[in-house]
């Protein structure tokens, strides 16, 4: 086995030189997210590259993440939160003075703020804003440019999102304690609220995704497995309340991705100057797009030549002519092209990672793992290169976090490291993750800490009859759900993993549910109530605890690494504390790392990098990689 270079900690988690690339309205610029100060922050540069990247805001404290044009090219808007804390602001960089501060336009302590252009309506945006207090989010319209925020619709109370059409029709969705979704129409002239439609939450399960109005207000477009198993897109007619098909696809649901993990691109392509729909997005194995339209076809056929990489995000000027693109890949991840429609031109506008060789990364290998009660389990493997069927290698199980989520093919730095390191790296699908459809989502009920986790077991289980993975050198690793997943594994069958590293994860599910912010927990009656339990009812709270790690930390005795952000509000900082304590207190030794400037994940440059280097010598000393 050739084995290749050792590639730092460093090299595979620094910032991109750039990301996040999107084109001007007017298509003269494009702006893009590139390090100052180890921080990602917002520049801007003429789309022919003939001037100097100008920088146009200046945190030094947190990355930015997400930010988009306005209508008026003069305009960005941008969100940033505290620490990690998911309260977010609503900022406004002005590109007519880009050295001049951005301006927080929604400066309320503790409150979560979102916002959504209105492109019909210039010179406006509206915000979603739950200063009233936690549950209570309510419309504004914005003027971008006196940062005047006018009250739209006040929540009534039990409203848990509001929709918009381009031209600021307003429609809400509704959950009852049963996990019902209810959609409404909100009449200006009343202030009150008018009922569309009303989908039973034990049929439909996590959701309806996405929901777009239609540009007119006549319509929202939605993902829907209403009588099928999987998500087609339709139309809800706002008149009648029923459902009319749009599109579908014979196997592959609606890529639903965006919906858990931020940065993805929405499933629904849509014509920047009219809003109409041009094409939709679904995944299998790899994704697939549908045109909807003859001139979007042929966009799309320019475009896929560009990269063997899967479209990720996409931006046009407002003509639908010039198009910045970035696309997804397992080993040349997000590189970003600028493609004109009307002469066929195209170029590279850059790689975020150029220090990176894709011939040096390996290759994300999709799979199916049969379960032992018949589920195909869609997955993926990573092999070390040069590895070509020698002998067993260390195996690391990665699981994703929701876990109404799902792993996809795609760049993994982490994915990456491991496999530069020697070890075989698996991501199983398990039942309940998402783009699978309806049943398999379903047949997670009642199944934490059960099937859930015997499916991750069968895969574990077919690595190693394959000859991949060496049974005495498995580990399993993951964050959010896929932390509980870790706890799940060294307590309930503590003899199959050799090391485990537990991120953000969940000890006692009970606690868990408990300390969410008010904020989510109108969600808890169609996903954690149904699928794990309430704990407020004292027969499904003793079964919940047992299937909390926290109640069987006398199982534990393999070597745990635990991570933790401490102003984590999805999964609170006891979850790791009493974990931890619990093990030290029987005087096992476990490591913890815990960050103070981090919240659900860190996004922080320097604590990224203190965590990968955590890692790599952990599993370095239990499972025997390349150090």
């Amino acid at each position: 086995m050739t084995e290749p270079a050792l590639i730092s900690v460093d090299d595979l988690f620094k910032p991109p030189t750039k990301a996040g690339a999107s084109i001007s309205p007017d298509g003269t610029r494009v702006a893009y997210l590139a390090p100052w100060r180890d921080r990602l922050n917002i520049w801007v540069q003429s789309l022919e590259g003939d001037d100097t990247p100008q920088r146009v805001t200046a945190d030094d404290t947190r990355s930015i993440l997400h930010f988009s044009w306005t209508d008026d090219p003069r305009w960005l808007l941008y969100l940033q939160d505290t620490g990690g804390d998911e309260n977010w602001h609503v900022l406004r960089v002005d590109l007519d003075h880009p050295d001049s501060e951005a301006v927080d336009l929604t400066p309320f302590p503790g409150v979560m703020s979102a916002y959504e252009p209105l492109p019909d309506k210039p010179g406006k945006a509206l915000v979603y804003s739950n200063k009233r207090g936690p549950q209570s989010m309510d419309a504004y319209e914005l003027d971008i440019a006196s940062g005047e925020l006018t009250m739209l619709a006040e929540n009534p109370g039990d409203v848990i999102a509001w929709l918009a059409s381009r031209r600021g029709d307003l429609f809400a969705t509704k959950l009852n304690a049963r996990g019902d979704l209810e959609v409404l129409q909100w009449d200006e002239r009343t202030d009150s609220l008018r009922s569309i439609a009303r989908y039973d939450g034990t049929d439909y399960t996590m959701g309806m995704y996405p929901m777009v109005v239609t540009p007119d207000g006549s319509g929202i477009w939605m993902g829907s497995n209403e009588g099928t198993d999987r998500t087609r897109l339709v139309r809800l007619d706002v008149a009648d309340g029923k459902q009319y098909g749009v599109d579908s696809h014979p196997v592959f649901d609606i890529d639903t991705r965006a919906q858990v993990w931020a940065g993805l691109p929405e499933p629904l392509i849509q014509s920047r100057a009219t809003g109409e729909l041009l094409g939709v997005r679904y995944l299998g194995e790899r994704q697939v797009i549908h045109a909807l339209n003859a001139e979007f076809a042929d966009v799309l056929s320019g475009l896929e030549k560009l990269s063997d990489g899967d479209i990720g995000a996409l931006s046009s000027d407002v003509k639908g002519r010039k198009w910045v693109v970035s696309f997804t890949h397992d080993r040349d991840p997000n590189a970003t092209y600028f493609y004109d429609h009307d002469t066929g031109e195209s170029r590279l506008l850059f790689r975020p990672y150029p220090h990176l060789d894709p011939e040096q990364l390996a290759p994300l290998l999709p799979v199916t793992i049969p379960s032992r009660d018949g589920l195909d389990l869609h997955s993926y493997l990573m092999l070390p290169l040069g590895w070509e069927g020698q002998a067993p290698l260390p195996l690391v199980l990665v699981v994703h976090g929701g876990p109404w989520a799902r792993d996809g093919w795609m760049y993994a730095p982490a994915l990456q490291l491991l496999a530069n390191r020697g070890y075989a790296v698996l991501q199983v699908n398990f039942r309940g993750s998402s783009g699978y459809g309806k049943a398999f989502q379903k047949a997670a009920i009642g199944e934490f800490a059960g099937k859930m986790h015997d499916d991750l077991i069968d895969g574990v289980e077919w690595a190693i009859a394959r000859g991949y993975a060496d049974r005495d050198r498995v580990a399993i690793f993951g964050g959010s759900y896929g932390g509980y997943a870790t706890l799940v594994g060294v307590t309930f069958t503590p003899d199959v993993f050799a090391a485990a590293i537990d991120y953000v994860g969940i000890s006692s599910l009970e606690n868990f549910m408990r300390t969410l912010p008010e904020v989510a927990r109108p969600h808890l009656a169609n996903n954690w109530h149904r699928f794990v339990g309430n704990p407020d009812d004292p027969e499904q709270r003793a079964d919940m605890l047992a299937r909390s790690p926290i109640t069987k930390v006398d199982e534990i005795r393999t070597p745990l690494l635990v991570i933790q952000g401490a102003n984590d509000v999805r999964v609170v900082q006891a979850e790791s504390d009493n974990l931890v304590e619990a093990l030290r207190a029987r005087g096992v030794e476990v490591e913890y790392m815990i960050k103070d400037d981090e919240g659900h994940g860190f996004v922080n440059h320097e604590n990224t990098i203190d965590m990968w280097n955590a890692v790599d010598r952990f599993l370095g000393e239990h499972l025997g990689g390349r150090r």
